[in-house]
């Protein structure tokens, strides 16, 4: 017995129980306007590289849901639920909330907090060559009490392995997008994440925070230009 969480573009995900554990299983689907054969392959290398993924983060030492079993024919991975757990995106909007009853226009602690964490395990992610591919604060979760529980990845779906600080400083502008469209005041927020990010990545993070910088400008240019 499973039930429907969500739906995205790519995949269905459930939840239910597999050997006596409560499981997410994540089903990508077929795309019918693709040729069967590529879709095919597409499908496969696609859930391969998820799984790889996340492995690999854990690996790492970066939390990441454990991948229990990964079947090629039905096209689904089946991994572990983590319970008690929310969503970064839930949790900024509870502390933002908080502060502005405070009457408060600084980072509050519990924020920064969180900037600090965030920026420290998209650094080890990059360190690892890693690509997550579509990070929003949607895609990662913190378990109670928040304060004290470590940033979880999830939803590796467009994941890479990638050295070069183009595609780093990508995935950094893709968070960053996110998070100044989903979350308001978060500026300071922002910048709190990317100087953890710079500060525990050495050297190679400064390569990338001089390449976001470069992202940005041809963000800007494409919105003013189309």
């Amino acid at each position: 017995m499973k039930d429907l969480i969500c739906q995205g573009a790519e995949a269905r995900v459930y939840q239910g129980t597999w050997i006596n554990k409560t499981i997410i299983l994540k089903h990508r689907f077929s795309k019918k306007y693709r040729h069967p054969d590529l879709d095919k392959h597409i499908t496969k290398e696609r859930l391969k590289s998820e799984a790889r993924s996340l492995v690999r983060c854990r690996m790492a030492g970066i939390r990441t849901p454990c991948v229990y079993h990964v079947d090629f024919i039905t096209n689904e991975i089946i991994m572990e639920k983590i319970e008690n757990s929310a969503t970064v995106r839930s949790v900024i909007k509870q502390y933002t909330e908080a502060s502005d009853e405070a009457g408060s226009d600084e980072l509050s602690s519990n924020m920064k907090t969180l900037a600090v964490k965030i920026g420290k395990v998209l650094s080890k992610l990059h360190q690892n060559h890693i690509i997550h591919g579509d990070l929003t604060t949607s895609n990662m979760l913190l378990v109670e009490p928040y304060y004290d529980s470590p940033v979880i990845l999830i939803d590796f779906g467009l994941s890479s392995m990638e050295e070069k600080a183009e595609d780093k400083a990508v995935d950094l502008y893709v968070l960053e997008r996110a998070i100044l469209s989903t979350h308001r005041n978060t500026d300071l927020f922002v910048s709190s994440l990317l100087a953890e990010y710079k500060k525990s990545g050495g050297k190679a993070a400064c390569n990338v925070i001089a390449k976001l910088e470069e992202v940005r400008m041809r963000g800007k240019k494409k919105l003013c230009f189309g």
